[in-house]
């Protein structure tokens, strides 16, 4: 309640919206600039509520995953596409789903390797102004529009991320998965950089200036595996999965139709 001139107590209008209403702007680029009217952020809620709802039958069943993170511009005939080929080779073989963000790149090299190895392969794909399409090596696909949520999924259903070589949203991905690991929100699940000479600077920063400042601890420096072989990346992760968290790979459960979990990976 607020008073007027006169001194009359006068309801608390809505606040004004950062931008006027149809004017070509995303609704959930306003969504997160600042207060907007009620009704909007009711509606906002809503639809995000309903995207997790959505991810969260969709994915019900794609089994015990690991997430690969990694750039969309490392194209095929760049190294690391073929190390993520084969990481996602080896990570089928030993019995996981492979869940990338669906895209091109690496993330493409990592599902493709999954496909060709006769494995389960499995995109979270993010809705862009600039399209981001799908790649063909997706046995399910689920697509978001908020970036939080896709990192929900892509969270939610892994014993162990990897992290191949990438820009910022490769780097948002692989701090978030460690800052739940750190904080305890997430089990100490392995997270594993491939690539030593791309993560090399990063890894210096972390060791010379984080640790050495006390902003990180020994044990988060530590928690960070820095390996160039598929191999060993994967080999690391299932052991740990196995004899630490007792990973087994039970028969599928039976999908119910009235719960939206149709036919998928």
């Amino acid at each position: 309640m607020t008073n007027d001139h006169d001194g009359n107590v006068q309801p608390e209008a809505d606040p004004a919206p950062a931008h006027v209403p149809g004017d070509g702007r995303p609704p959930e680029v306003r969504f997160l600039e600042g207060p907007q009217p009620r009704g909007f952020e009711l509606m906002r809620a809503l639809r995000i509520f309903w995207e997790l709802l959505r991810g969260f039958r969709k994915l019900a069943f794609v089994g015990p995953c690991v997430t690969v993170f990694g750039s969309a511009r490392f194209q095929e005939g760049n190294p690391y596409y073929a190390q993520a080929r084969e990481v996602g080779a080896r990570l089928a073989a030993a019995g996981f789903t492979v869940m990338t963000g669906g895209g091109p790149g690496l993330m493409e090299a990592a599902n493709r390797g999954a496909k060709e190895a006769g494995g389960r392969s499995v995109g979270c794909n993010i809705e862009l102004p600039k399209e981001q399409k799908p790649n063909a090596y997706l046995d399910l696909v689920v697509s978001f529009r908020h970036f939080y949520v896709r990192k929900v999924m892509l969270v939610k259903y892994s014993f162990a991320f990897i992290a191949m070589p990438g820009g910022f949203g490769t780097l948002d991905e692989m701090f978030e998965a460690a800052t739940l690991i750190q904080t305890a929100k997430i089990s100490e699940f392995p997270l594993v950089l491939v690539g030593r000479e791309f993560w090399a600077p990063l890894i210096d920063m972390l060791r010379d200036t984080m640790l050495a400042q006390g902003t990180i601890s020994e044990d988060d420096f530590h928690s960070l595996r820095v390996t160039d072989s598929p191999e060993e990346a994967v080999a690391y992760i299932t052991e740990v999965a196995t004899t630490k968290f007792g990973l087994a790979f039970p028969p599928k459960a039976k999908r119910r139709w009235f719960l939206g979990e149709g036919r998928g990976a």
